[in-house]
C-alpha cells in the first residue's frame, strides 16, 4: 500500500471514531421516573353503629346478695352495686351473708344493659327495714340530728376533718366497729352552724338500749 493510501484510510478511520464518539457523549439519559400519585382513601371510616341493648330488670328483692348478681350478669347486666338499707354504712364484704330488700330499677322496667343495678340489702338474720334508711347529710351547714345512727354513717356525714370523739354511753368500752354501735347523744345540737368547731358522740352497741 502506497503513503498516499495508508494516509486515506487512516483519515476514514479517525472520522468514524469521531462520529462513535459524538454518537456517545449526545445521547439522552433516561428521564427521572414520575412519582406515583395515591389517590385517598375514600371509604368511610368504620363506626359502631349498634344500637344500645336494652332488657327487663329481674325482681332480686328476696334474694341472696350473691344470687341476686349472679343473676343480674346472667342477664346481661354487669355495673353492679349494693348498700346498706338499715342506713349502718356497712360494707357488703361477704355478699352471700346479706339479702336484697330493694332494688333502685322496678322489676320489668327496661333499661340500658350499661345501667348500675344497685341492691338495698341487710344481713341474712335482719328484717328489712320498710324503706331504705337514708344517709345523713349536713344541709346548709347545720348539725344534722344523728340520734339513733350508726356511729360510721354519723362520721361519714361530717367533713373530713372535724374532730370527733365517741365515748361508750353505757360504760368504758371502745368504739372500735363503728357501724355496730348507734349514736345515743351528740354534742353539738342538732341545728346548730358547723364551725369546725370539735363533735362528741355517746353511743351504744345496737340491740342496746341508750341510758
Amino acid at each position: 500500500m502506497n503513503t498516499r493510501t495508508l494516509t486515506a484510510a487512516l483519515g476514514g478511520l479517525a472520522a468514524v471514531t469521531l462520529v462513535g464518539c459524538g454518537t456517545a457523549t449526545t445521547s439522552q439519559q433516561p428521564a427521572a421516573p414520575t412519582p406515583s400519585i395515591t389517590a385517598p382513601d375514600t371509604a368511610p371510616s368504620a363506626r359502631n353503629d349498634k344500637p344500645v341493648e336494652h332488657r327487663a330488670v329481674a325482681n332480686f328483692v328476696g334474694m341472696g346478695l350473691q344470687s341476686a348478681q349472679d343473676k343480674a350478669q346472667a342477664d346481661g347486666f354487669f355495673s353492679l352495686m349494693s348498700h346498706d338499707s338499715a342506713g349502718r354504712d356497712r360494707l357488703q364484704a361477704f355478699d352471700r351473708n346479706w339479702k336484697v330488700c330493694s332494688q333502685n330499677y322496678a322489676p320489668g322496667k327496661t333499661v340500658s344493659v350499661d345501667a348500675e343495678l344497685d341492691f338495698g340489702t341487710v344481713k341474712l338474720e335482719e328484717a328489712c327495714p320498710t324503706k331504705d334508711q337514708k344517709r345523713p347529710e349536713v344541709v346548709s351547714g347545720k348539725m344534722p340530728n344523728l340520734a339513733g345512727k350508726s356511729v360510721k354513717a354519723a362520721r361519714a356525714a361530717l367533713d373530713s376533718g372535724t374532730s370527733i370523739t365517741v365515748t361508750d354511753a353505757t360504760g368504758d368500752r371502745t368504739v372500735i366497729l363503728e357501724s355496730n354501735w348507734q349514736v345515743c347523744t351528740q354534742s353539738p345540737k342538732p341545728g346548730v352552724v358547723l364551725r369546725g368547731q370539735p363533735v362528741e358522740f355517746t353511743a351504744v352497741r345496737y340491740q342496746e338500749t341508750c341510758p
